[in-house]
């Protein structure tokens, strides 16, 4: 690889790694051992020590699938639009841990997270047209955040 595609790759896990680190703050501001801890959740819950490791593998596959389109080129026909529906996913996911710790509003972030979702599928669309495994890395992804997307409307009807 070329010196510049190592600072993309870089700046592609940058920008992952980010977005998780909002997360995590957001999360721990949230009050994980008070409020998070008694609302009524589905007996399909994952324990809390899941979601570190489930999310650092797949900010690490978004980011390797995000360098796969940006690294044929911007000025490619397809490159630019896939790019900008990954950073417009990347934001939304970045505002719903926030939303749903930080707010304590299941509701609003059951919005986000649909919201997230038809932006995830969009990529993967996008993705597609410049790289199949760009596409395929995104997979998971879109399967955890349909699941997340079920525990936030379990949780959000449960506790209203």
């Amino acid at each position: 690889m070329k010196a510049i595609d190592w600072a993309k790759l870089a700046a592609c896990l940058g920008a992952s790694l980010l977005v998780a680190v909002i997360g995590g703050l957001a999360t721990a501001a949230g009050d994980l051992k008070g409020w998070y801890a008694v609302l009524e959740k589905p007996p399909f819950n994952p324990p809390d020590w899941v979601f570190g490791p489930a999310w650092t593998i797949l900010y690490t596959l978004m980011a390797v699938a995000a360098f796969l389109v940006w690294r044929r080129g911007l000025s490619m026909r397809h490159v630019r639009p896939a790019m900008g529906l990954y950073l417009a996913q990347l934001l939304l996911n970045a505002t719903w841990t926030p939303v749903f710790f930080g707010l304590h509003r299941t509701g609003w972030a059951l919005a986000v997270i649909v919201l997230l979702w038809g932006a995830i599928v969009a990529t993967i669309v996008a993705f597609r047209r410049v790289s199949r495994l760009a596409a395929g890395l995104m997979l998971p992804y879109i399967g955890w955040v349909s699941f997340a997307a079920v525990l936030n409307a379990w949780i959000w009807a449960a506790n209203r």
